[in-house]
């Protein structure tokens, strides 16, 4: 091969290479932006059990909790949680949490818990170190806490781009009960889990 051979070799090799982070970056800020889009404090908070379609069913998009944010925001890149949690546990229920006493998994509700959604991003996802340190939470990926120390009550949000007013720390779009909007809270409670799902 002539040297003008290797060169093409090489410069396409390293083509082939870029295309895919060029593409995973592009996905992941389609994640952002369709999280960003969610951003509205009229949402309220509303945990009640609702027959929804499936899939791509979803509750009202006037109310919601923390995991349809989740939800809402994957949909915005064509993930449907709503199935892909249905159909693992319909495969895999024994690795599911039976805190509802449920015997079979149920797609009005399952995508709607914070404590499958862990699990699901655990397994398909990747799993990352919890820190204290706000470096290791990049935008796009999904932070866990438990609300209450002294029982338990899981939440969930987003990293987004957005700083905190200090710049210390990166803001997460949520649904804590004030409506779907941006809040310094990464170290504001308990951290259970730190995730990436489908965008790298």
């Amino acid at each position: 091969m002539t040297a003008a051979g290797r060169i093409r070799l090489v410069l396409c090799l390293l083509l082939a290479g870029a295309a895919p982070a060029a593409a995973d970056t592009a996905r992941a800020n389609k994640f952002l932006d369709a999280a960003a889009a969610l951003e509205n404090s009229g949402v309220g908070f509303d945990s009640q059990y609702r027959r929804i379609p499936y899939p791509m069913g979803d509750v009202p998009a006037n109310v919601g909790v923390c995991a349809d944010v989740v939800v809402r925001a994957y949909r915005g890149i064509g993930i449907d949680l709503q199935q892909r949690v249905h159909e693992d546990m319909a495969r895999h229920f024994a690795l599911y949490p039976k805190t509802w006493g449920l015997s079979r998994p149920d797609p009005n509700i399952d995508q709607r818990r914070v404590l499958n959604l862990r699990v699901f991003f655990a397994r398909h996802g990747k799993a990352l170190k919890i820190t204290m340190d706000p470096r290791d939470y990049k935008p796009g990926d999904l932070v866990t806490w438990n609300l209450d120390p002294r029982g338990s009550t899981p939440h969930i949000g987003i990293v987004m781009p957005r700083r905190s007013t200090d710049g210390a720390r990166p803001l997460l779009m949520n649904n804590l009960g004030q409506g779907q909007i941006y809040e310094d809270i990464l170290f504001a409670y308990k951290i259970t889990g730190h995730y990436r799902y489908a965008i790298d």
